[in-house]
């Protein structure tokens, strides 16, 4: 058995909070866990976590890795698969499978599981029983796992399915025939559907074998089948020129041979801070520092600690994080798209932005950015350095909150540990990395009558 977690993602729906330089996947919304690594985290109960595969555009390749590795130090850069360009998840899905037949060498006839990287589950033991079940009973099948429907959803795609006869038939299958796919109804017909009983929502899980990938791929998407045939290194190189387009439009919803698993496991794909707030109201969810005074239904998260109160309002969200907050209606939180469209169109730095940015050698998060100062808090990795360089136009301060830093100042190499600090003036070749075996934290301001980020010279290393 084998996975491939998705993790592509535009980061729009969960704006603020989600940008599109960091998407949803790679958030910490209700736990001290992303969505990305508790995804990782579930099915590894299943399967060895070296056969746990990831495939994202090359841009998320640092949010994965470091955000992998701070769970599985073991994590290697041969589990990512990193798409040229964006193409959707059919393309994604063919890129993986290549990869997995041709680079690791599984079986034609060895099942994998595709995952979306940024879903909630609330019954985990309940969602890997289904699992399990349909690993083992997908065959040459296309299976794929279906959420008993909880209510007249509009924000979710249907399968329709095949009828159980009587209770020993579903007992004996776990799982029926898939008749067709739905877009997003209407309310009138999302009720119909719900009574109906003969449909679930799609939650995009996928199954099968290569094998049966190569075979429907080849009968649905020609396009796609010219370049899957071919060896691994010329699928690559040929990505761009694959269509952009989804598996289900691709291959489920013409496929005589998808079947369909299905469960109810407290799933949400978290796709509007309404549903976060189903899900953190499930959980219990309570901050103390706020405060609701005369307030119905209203939901706040925050990524600060800071005390935010309400007092004689209703219906209500409101999500602040350091450099922007949003405030609108319950019920109607899926027009966040309406924000997005209107930074993106005048160009806002913070549609893109975050105060939150994986590297190399770790992550920074901006506390502060002003006209003439920043303050940054540095996470350094252990044995990783940021580059050797020097400033024109800002000179810089780094405290250690927590490890030892190893600090290049000019020509001599200095050492600090925590509550030290050094001053970086203009002009010095400086460098600071972490020698030791623990995260190494700083602080660091910089101030300044320009503090682009192309105010760097950067120098090779002997």
């Amino acid at each position: 058995m084998y996975s491939v977690i998705l993790c592509g993602g535009s980061g729009t729906r969960l704006w603020p909070l989600s940008r599109k330089n960091y998407p949803k996947q790679f958030l910490r919304l209700y736990s001290d866990k992303s969505l990305l690594q508790e995804t990782f985290l579930r099915v590894a109960k299943i399967m060895p976590k070296k056969n746990i595969f990831f495939v994202a555009n090359r841009d998320d390749y640092y949010n994965v890795a470091n955000q992998i590795r701070e769970i599985y130090p073991e994590f290697s850069e041969t589990r990512f698969l990193s798409e040229p360009n964006k193409r959707n998840t059919a393309p994604a899905i063919a890129l993986s499978m290549k990869y997995l037949v041709d680079k690791i060498k599984i079986k034609p006839t060895e099942q994998v599981i595709f995952l979306p990287a940024d879903h909630h589950i609330g019954k985990q033991r309940e969602y890997l029983k289904i699992v399990k079940n349909a690993l083992a009973k997908t065959g040459d099948n296309v299976g794929t796992i279906g959420i008993t429907p909880t209510g007249p959803e509009t924000g979710y795609g249907y399968i329709r399915k095949q009828k159980v006869k009587n209770e020993k038939q579903k007992l004996e299958n776990s799982y029926c025939k898939v008749f067709e796919f739905k877009e997003k109804p209407d309310k009138k017909t999302a009720e119909k559907y719900l009574k109906s009983g003969e449909y679930v929502w799609n939650a995009g899980m996928y199954i099968f074998n290569h094998q049966t990938f190569t075979d429907e791929i080849k009968k649905y998407a020609p396009k796609i089948f010219k370049y899957l045939q071919k060896d691994f290194t010329t699928l690559l190189q040929n990505f761009a020129k694959l269509p952009s387009i989804s598996i289900d439009y691709a291959l489920a919803e013409k496929s005589k041979k998808v079947i369909v698993f299905e469960g109810d496991f407290g799933w949400s794909d978290i796709g509007s801070f309404d549903s976060l707030a189903e899900v953190l109201l499930q959980k219990k969810d309570r901050n103390p520092k706020h405060i609701k005074m005369d307030s119905e239904n209203v939901f706040i998260h925050s990524t600060t600690n800071k005390l935010i109160a309400t007092m004689g309002v209703k219906d209500l969200v409101i999500v602040e994080n350091n450099d922007s907050i949003l405030i609108q209606k319950r019920g109607e939180t899926e027009r966040v798209k309406e924000v997005v469209k209107y930074l993106k169109k005048n160009n806002y730095k913070e549609i893109n932005h975050n105060v939150i940015v994986h590297r190399p050698w770790g992550r920074y998060e901006v506390l502060i950015d002003g006209n003439r100062h920043k303050v940054r808090k540095l996470t350094i990795y252990p044995g990783k350095k940021l580059n050797l360089q020097l400033h024109y136009n800002r000179v810089e301060h780094w405290i250690v909150i927590k490890g030892t830093a190893e600090v290049v100042y000019g020509d001599e190499i200095k050492f600090l540990s925590a509550n030290q600090s050094i001053f970086i003036p203009q002009s010095i070749k400086h460098q600071i990395g972490n020698p030791g075996k623990m995260n190494l934290e700083i602080i660091e301001v910089q101030t300044g009558n320009y503090l682009g980020s192309d105010d760097v010279v950067l120098f090779d290393e002997k």
